[in-house]
């Protein structure tokens, strides 16, 4: 099969990594301890994204509630040549929280990309799709990363910098704060070249209602998505959440212009980890496991601008519920 075969999709390698493990393992005891023991317990939402987290994930995308992604597809099926011609047949495409990779997959037909990067969080979740994807497209050579976005942006020398398109659908820039949001638009904007861009997709502000159903579904596939955090945590801890004292908690908070997901007690319970970590929470007492701010218009473009890109094209539907935009590197 050529420079395209499977067994040379790439992966980080280290010499030995097992120091590195331990050194990352405590890392992320050290900042979720850290986040539960804070007088407003939380944590941060990529936790949310094990592997069942994403399948989970997945499956709230296809629910009736959740509008960003059929939104989100409507428009690039309407805009798909503007968009295509904005981000250049032939570039590099970067897909930040790639997860199962679909939404990037329907963009290779047109856009035949010469280089497609995956990274995720969860990069044994993405290796499978990358695995799949690469026998239908053979000719695209691909490259599988774990990395965790949020903190560092560091791509390998095998990614050529020129061209670099990188794409970030589904709203998933709504899960940092707008201070946060700009840091990493602007790391962003560090790894191109003037030649290269910023595919984004941005969830806009609504009516309260039709927000707080998108994250409190009927059937309860987010409230499993949002408890299998606490399973998550009893890996990532050693910890002894029982799932069935807890509940889920999502809505719209117009004063943050964010929907906020919380984990609620349903009683007064202790829960233990690891190294002597222990917390009493009461009834009623919820850990915040992730904000999705929205925007209007003109703020998010203004925050792209900021951030140090140029020239912005953008294309909503018709009710304005959400916006795909195209931001230049210069």
């Amino acid at each position: 099969m050529g420079e395209n075969s499977l067994a040379q999709i790439q992966q980080p390698q280290h010499a030995d990594n097992r120091p590195l493990q331990h050194e990352i393992a405590d890392e992320v005891v050290a900042q979720l301890a850290f986040g539960l023991l804070a007088p407003q317990a939380f944590t941060s939402p990529k936790y949310l994204y094990d592997v069942l987290g994403s399948r989970l994930f997945a499956a709230i995308c296809e629910l009736p509630e959740y509008y960003p992604t059929r939104t989100e597809a409507a428009i690039f099926e309407r805009y798909a040549s503007q968009i295509i011609e904005a981000l250049g047949v032939g570039s590099i495409l970067i897909d930040l929280g790639a997860g199962n990779c679909t939404k990037a997959a329907k963009l290779f037909p047109e856009l035949q990309p010469r280089h497609y990067v995956a990274i995720d969080i969860s990069e044994q979740f993405s290796q499978e799709a990358v695995i799949c994807l690469q026998q239908q497209f053979p000719h695209i050579k691909m490259t599988c990363l774990g990395i965790d976005f949020s903190v560092e942006l560091e791509l390998p020398y095998s990614i050529a910098r020129e061209r670099r398109q990188f794409f970030f659908p589904g709203s998933s820039i709504g899960n940092f704060a707008p201070l946060e949001a700009l840091r990493l638009l602007h790391r962003i904007r560090k790894t191109i070249a003037d030649d290269g861009g910023l595919l984004i997709g941005v969830d806009l502000i609504k009516d309260k209602a039709i927000l707080d159903a998108a994250y409190d579904d009927a059937l309860g596939v987010t409230a499993s998505f949002n408890r299998n955090l606490l399973q998550h945590l009893n890996q990532l801890l050693d910890a002894d959440f029982n799932l069935a004292e807890w509940c889920h908690r999502g809505f719209f908070n117009p004063q943050q212009s964010r929907i906020e997901m919380h984990l609620e007690a349903n009683s007064d319970t202790i829960v233990r980890w690891k190294n002597g970590g222990m917390r009493h929470f009461a009834k009623g007492e919820r850990i915040h496991t992730e904000s999705s701010y929205k925007y209007t218009q003109q703020s998010f473009i203004d925050l792209l601008q900021q951030a140090g890109f140029g020239k912005v094209q953008s294309w909503c539907d018709s009710r304005q519920w959400y916006m795909v935009c195209h931001a230049q590197g210069s």
